[in-house]
């Protein structure tokens, strides 16, 4: 497929309401009227729920009533739809990050990193493999929240172009969020989304939001405010990502390794 020299990106940071997917599903139907234009559209962590421990209660099957309200929106808005759910497979419970092309069609990842200092590992099981997929001739890496804290997981030694994390990512570790963003945009030379949820959670959580888009440089080209429902759509350019590497070629440098 030819590379598309301009990715428009849209980011949704919105509120969640806890452990209601119909009202979650609505919110964001009303939300993507926004999103036209764009070639790939964020949604938070666990976008349906709330970022719930709930798994037994919550979960729903792989492409179940969630997943498939992504493949009708992505086709609808001929756009990639992006963000995770609640799932269980075979008897076990994963945060699992879809990310569904405007054909239907889909790749998914499993949340590598649990989050332990909420139990998340206690009733969701981690993910074992790293997730590079192609979209509009881009190479394109997932994450999901905690996975943000580990730059040996997230490195980039694959060539991607563009990261992503989706998030539920409390307020008072805002400065660690925004640090560590900046940080793997420019460890990784590559365009770095973070779309963070906002609002209070059922255990009285809050999140601002912070949701940013850093270029290759590390420097921050989105405009969405701390604790606002916003959606912004970023437009993010190849040859710019391209330039930037080979004047500064520091991805020949880097270290080698396998990840267990």
């Amino acid at each position: 497929m030819a590379r598309k020299e301009i990715l428009k990106l849209a980011l949704i940071q919105a509120p969640l309401a806890w452990e209601n997917k119909a009202q979650n599903l609505r919110y964001f139907e009303g939300k993507m009227e926004a999103c036209l234009g764009a070639d790939l559209i964020l949604l938070p962590e666990m976008f349906s729920t709330g970022f719930s421990m709930k798994p037994a209660t919550l979960a729903e099957e792989s492409e179940g009533p969630a997943f498939k309200w992504m493949q009708e929106k992505a086709q609808a808005l001929n756009a990639a739809l992006s963000g995770s759910l609640i799932v269980e497979e075979k008897g076990h419970y994963y945060n699992r990050l879809y990310f569904v092309y405007p054909n239907g069609s889909y790749r998914q990842y499993d949340k590598r990193h649990l989050f332990s200092y909420a139990g998340e590992e206690k009733v969701y099981t981690a993910g074992d493999k790293k997730l590079v997929l192609e979209y509009l001739g881009w190479r394109i890496n997932p994450q999901i929240c905690y996975d943000l804290r580990f730059p040996v997981w997230c490195r980039n030694a694959e060539e991607f172009d563009l990261q992503y994390f989706v998030a539920n990512w409390p307020e008072r570790r805002s400065a660690a969020w925004q640090t560590l963003l900046q940080a793997r945009a420019i460890e990784n030379q590559v365009y770095l989304a973070g779309l963070n949820r906002i609002g209070e959670d059922g255990n009285g959580i809050y999140h601002s939001g912070d949701s940013a888009v850093y270029d290759p440089l590390g420097e921050k080209i989105s405009t969405i405010a701390a604790g606002e429902e916003q959606v912004e759509i970023i437009s993010l350019e190849y040859g710019h990502l391209q330039k930037i590497r080979e004047r500064f070629a520091f991805l020949k440098d880097r270290d080698s390794f396998s990840v267990d």
